[in-house]
C-alpha cells in the first residue's frame, strides 16, 4: 500500500519547483533520441533504460496524471500515471543512480531539453519523502550543524592549520609563510575542501605571487545540492557567504571542485536573491590570471609525461571554465594533449552528482566510467589531471578497476612541481572517498 504521507510530500516538492524552465523540460521533448549517444550511462551500455529521455519520461508520466487534460481523464492514452510509492523508488533509483548531472545531453539536444533539472526535481521529491541515500543527508545536515556553531571546532581547526604551516614552510623553503585563518580584511577568502591536499598546495602558490588571502573554516563542499534540496544547499551556502561579508573579502575563491563551484557561484545568488559584494570564482580562474599575468616561475620540463585533462562537467558545462586549465597546463607540462572529445563536449567521468559518495553503487558508476577510460588510453597519457575531487576520486577508483597505469593529479599539484620548489612531492589523495566534517 501507498505511503501516502511520502507521495504526498515529494508531490508538493514537484508543484513548488514547477517553473517556466521545468515545465518546457517536461513538455517539449521530441522524444528524437538524439540524446542517447550523448550520455556516458548508454554509450558503457546502450539500452532503453539509459537513453535520457526515458528518464525524463519517469517524471512526465507524473507530470500528465496532474497537468494534461488527457492525462487527468484518459491517463491510458498520454502514459500519464498516478505516484505511488513504488513508482518513487524507482524515480529516486534512476535520478541518483543513472544520472550523474553532467548536462552533456542538454548541450546535445536539439529543443535544449534539460534532463538533469528534471533528475533534480525528482532527487528533491524522493529526499522529502524520506528515500534520497542517506550518507548524503549526513553529509548535508553535518555541514548544517557545523555552520551553527563553529566555536566547537574552530579551535582544533586553527591548531590543525597551524601545524599544517609548517609543512608549507618546508614546502616554500621559507619561514615567513603563513596560512592564516578568517582575517578579516584579507582580499581573497579561499574555500578548501577536506584535507591538506586542498589547503597545501594552494598556499604555496599564494606565497609565489603574495597574494592576500585567508582560510575560511567551512569546506566548499555541499551535498545538499546532490540531494536536490535547495533549503538546506542555502543553509550550507550561507555559511560561506556570511563569512565573506563578516571578513570584508574582495573575493572568494573555491577550491579544484565542480559542484562547490556550480553551487556557490552560480546557483547561490539565485537562491539568496542579492548581488553579493565581493566576486566569486574557481581557484582554477585565479591560477589562469597568475600565468597569463607573468606572477609565477615556472618550468614546464618539471612535468615531462604526457599530461592529459579531464574537464569537469561542472566546470566546463555549468561554469564555462574549460579555457582556463588550458592555459595552466600549457604553462606547466611539456606534453599536454588533449582527449577526444573534450571542453564542452566532454565525457562524464561517471563520479558526479554525488555518486562517488554512494557505495551501494560502485559497480554502475565503474561501468558508467568506461567510455572516459577509453578517452584517456587513447591519448596515451601517462598522467590525467582533474579540477574537481569527486573527478579525481572516480578516476582514481577507474584506474585501478580498469587497470589503466597512470597518475591522477590536481592542477595545484602540477603548478607546484613546474614551480620547483625545495620540497614539492605531491600530496595524495584520501583513501576514502568523502571526509566527513568534525561534528
Amino acid at each position: 500500500m501507498a505511503d501516502n504521507t511520502a507521495v504526498t510530500s515529494a508531490l508538493q516538492v514537484l508543484e513548488k519547483q514547477l517553473n517556466r524552465p521545468l515545465t518546457a523540460a517536461l513538455e517539449v521533448c521530441a522524444r528524437c533520441g538524439i540524446c542517447a549517444e550523448a550520455c556516458h550511462y548508454y554509450v558503457a551500455d546502450p539500452k532503453l533504460e539509459h537513453v535520457p529521455a526515458y528518464r525524463g519520461e519517469q517524471l512526465r508520466q507524473v507530470y500528465r496524471r496532474k497537468h494534461d487534460f488527457f492525462g487527468r481523464f484518459f491517463p491510458a492514452w498520454v502514459h500519464a500515471k498516478e505516484l505511488d510509492e513504488t513508482t518513487l523508488e524507482r524515480m529516486a533509483e534512476v535520478a541518483f543512480s543513472e544520472c550523474t548531472l553532467c548536462r552533456r545531453c542538454t548541450f546535445n539536444c536539439p529543443m535544449g531539453v534539460d534532463t538533469p533539472l528534471m533528475m533534480r526535481v525528482i532527487r528533491g521529491m524522493a529526499t522529502a519523502a524520506g528515500k534520497a541515500p542517506e550518507i548524503l543527508e549526513m553529509l548535508a545536515d553535518s555541514a548544517i550543524e557545523k555552520g551553527k556553531d563553529p566555536s566547537m571546532f574552530r579551535d582544533l581547526f586553527v591548531e590543525q592549520i597551524g601545524e599544517m604551516e609548517k609543512d608549507l614552510q618546508v614546502m616554500v623553503g621559507d619561514r615567513s609563510a603563513r596560512i592564516t585563518v578568517e582575517r578579516e580584511g584579507a582580499r581573497v577568502l579561499y574555500v578548501a575542501l577536506a584535507g591538506a591536499h586542498t589547503i597545501l598546495p594552494p598556499a604555496a602558490i599564494f606565497h609565489a605571487v603574495k597574494e592576500d588571502w585567508t582560510l575560511s573554516i567551512y569546506e566548499a563542499a555541499n551535498y545538499g545540492v546532490f540531494l536536490g534540496d535547495t533549503a538546506r544547499a542555502k543553509q550550507i551556502a550561507k555559511r560561506i557567504i556570511d563569512e565573506a561579508k563578516a571578513l570584508k573579502v574582495e573575493e572568494v575563491v573555491v577550491a579544484e571542485c565542480g559542484h562547490a563551484c556550480a553551487s556557490l557561484v552560480w546557483e547561490a545568488p539565485n537562491w539568496f536573491g542579492e548581488t553579493f559584494p565581493f566576486r566569486m570564482r574557481s581557484i582554477v580562474e585565479l591560477f589562469a590570471d597568475y600565468v597569463e599575468q607573468g606572477r609565477l616561475t615556472l618550468d614546464p620540463s618539471a612535468n615531462p609525461e604526457r599530461i592529459t585533462y579531464h574537464d569537469s562537467c561542472n566546470l566546463a558545462r555549468t561554469s564555462g571554465i574549460y579555457l582556463e586549465p588550458r592555459v595552466i597546463l600549457n604553462a606547466v607540462a611539456q606534453n599536454f594533449v588533449e582527449m577526444t572529445p573534450h571542453g564542452l563536449e566532454n565525457y562524464c567521468c561517471g563520479g558526479g552528482g554525488g555518486l562517488v559518495a554512494l557505495p551501494e553503487y560502485d559497480e554502475k558508476r565503474m561501468k558508467a566510467g568506461k567510455p572516459k577510460v577509453e578517452q584517456i588510453r587513447k591519448t596515451g597519457a601517462q598522467i590525467v589531471a582533474a579540477a574537481c575531487e569527486n573527478c579525481r576520486l572516480q578516476l582514481g577508483d577507474l584506474n585501478n578497476h580498469y587497470h589503466m597505469n597512470v597518475q591522477i593529479t590536481a592542477l595545484a599539484d602540477l603548478i607546484v612541481k613546474a614551480m620547483r620548489l625545495p620540497s614539492a612531492e605531491p600530496i595524495t589523495l584520501p583513501s576514502i572517498a568523502v571526509a566527513v566534517p568534525a561534528e
